[in-house]
């Protein structure tokens, strides 16, 4: 079948596009699509996971290998020609984190559509990657929820934060306009073919219940080039104006920390705070997004109200809730923990895996995979301040375990004073910080 790892090249011209566009942040790009070619889309289909759900079609990674070469040639022949086209994305729902009844559009594409995207993405995020304002954290290289909630922490400690804005958008990724993302490209690219393979991915449409859905808005979650065009768009729409109009008007500086379509907003007056929210509603409308008026708030974060005995108000971001309380040495601080919405429904979720594994499995092999299962959650959540958090969580889904594996039938029972035997055997991880925030 000839070679099927790729050379440096395409890691090479990448990195290459990386430095002259952050060197010169007015330099267009206009011959992109030479770079999606043989070498590039087998180093693409090498990095796919091949259990991932099918598209539409149903092809596997596995039967896509049987042709390798000659399918990814055909595939290239087809893009020189225009004549590439992709496949409606297959819509699945995903339960909502904490939101019962509610769920999220996910959109699984054909697997050949995936190695097209994946290249795509690397050429997008080389263009645009060094131009992202600090303030982003959400699918970037080096970055993680854990780096938004570090600078939100270090910035509440270091700096004096009387009111924070905690901004929720509506269906962010489903309302992205098409013309202003495209708007957005076309500040860094000039070549029209790469362009228009973006709007014909965004305009796919989605197979949802054998029903074909228009898609003239959004950017389906699930794509993999959506991540980076979400950016792209935030980075117009939000990012820029926040830093070059919002930041230059305010009373004291602001501190701005997104995550996606998680932003929080500090600021030092109340004042500066509802200038901000309100100039907020008019851009988003400029945009084409929608503000959650229902959830969007302004937070009394006031460290002197709270020294006063005023109470205090909290807010969450990315799973975690944020709030004042006093220090050992008695001076007021900022902490965090796992938010009770993130916990309930971490626990919900626990109960529901056991209540349909128990009867598949032996205990063993069940506590060994529910093992794993709470050492990912501490990865998460085991954070500074947030231990007692972990070890809630560690206790309330143990006591769950021990429940409902008890409800199998009464000759598998076992007592509690067995069940700790047994654990003591194969014990339980232990809470630890596996991110220091400081």
């Amino acid at each position: 079948m000839g070679k099927t790892k790729p050379s440096k090249q395409t890691e090479t011209k990448l990195k290459r596009i990386r430095q002259l566009s952050g060197e010169n942040s007015g330099m267009k790009f206009k011959w992109l699509m030479p770079h999606i070619n043989k070498d590039s889309l087998i180093g693409c289909f090498n990095e796919l996971d091949g259990s991932k759900a099918v598209g539409v079609d149903g092809q596997t990674k596995e039967e896509y290998r049987t042709n390798l070469e000659e399918n990814i040639e055909n595939l290239i022949e087809k893009m020189k020609k225009m004549a590439y086209r992709p496949a409606p994305v297959r819509e699945v729902l995903i339960p909502k984190e904490g939101q019962q009844c509610k769920f999220r559009p996910l959109g699984i594409s054909n697997f050949e559509d995936k190695l097209v995207q994946l290249m795509m993405s690397k050429i997008l995020e080389a263009i645009f990657e060094p131009l992202f304002r600090d303030c982003s954290h959400g699918f970037r290289p080096n970055r993680s929820c854990h780096t938004a909630i570090k600078a939100l922490n270090n910035h509440l400690h270091s700096n004096q934060c009387e009111v924070v804005i905690d901004v929720d958008l509506e269906n962010f990724f489903g309302t992205i306009d098409h013309e202003l993302l495209i708007k957005a490209l076309r500040v860094k690219i000039e070549d029209d073919r790469f362009i228009r393979y973006i709007i014909r991915m965004l305009k796919a449409g989605v197979l949802s219940d054998g029903e074909l859905k228009i898609t003239e808005e959004g950017a389906p979650q699930g794509n993999i080039v959506s991540p980076i065009l979400s950016n792209i768009f935030a980075q117009y729409a939000f990012d820029r104006w926040f830093e070059e109009v919002i930041q230059p008007k305010t009373r004291m500086p602001v501190k701005c920390i997104r995550y996606c379509d998680d932003i929080v907003i500090c600021c030092r007056y109340r004042s500066d705070a509802k200038d901000i929210l309100k100039a907020l509603r008019d851009r988003l409308q400029k945009v084409s997004l929608k503000l959650n008026v229902a959830k969007t708030k302004l937070v009394d974060f006031s460290q002197t109200s709270f020294r006063k005995g005023q109470g205090q108000e909290t807010f969450d971001f990315l799973g975690f809730s944020f709030y004042l309380a006093w220090s050992v040495g008695g001076n007021v601080t900022v902490k965090l923990k796992t938010s009770r919405k993130r916990l309930r429904s971490k626990l919900r979720k626990v109960k529901d895996w056991i209540k349909v594994n128990r009867h598949k499995e032996k205990l063993k092999p069940l506590w060994i995979t529910f093992r794993l299962k709470l050492r990912g959650h501490g990865r998460y959540y085991g954070v500074s301040h947030n231990i007692e958090g972990v070890r809630r969580f560690y206790h309330e889904a143990v006591r769950i375990f021990f429940k409902w594996i008890n409800r199998r039938s009464q000759r598998k029972s076992l007592t509690w004073e067995q069940f700790n035997k047994f654990i003591q055997i194969y014990p339980a991880p232990g809470a630890k910080v596996y991110q220091s925030l400081f």
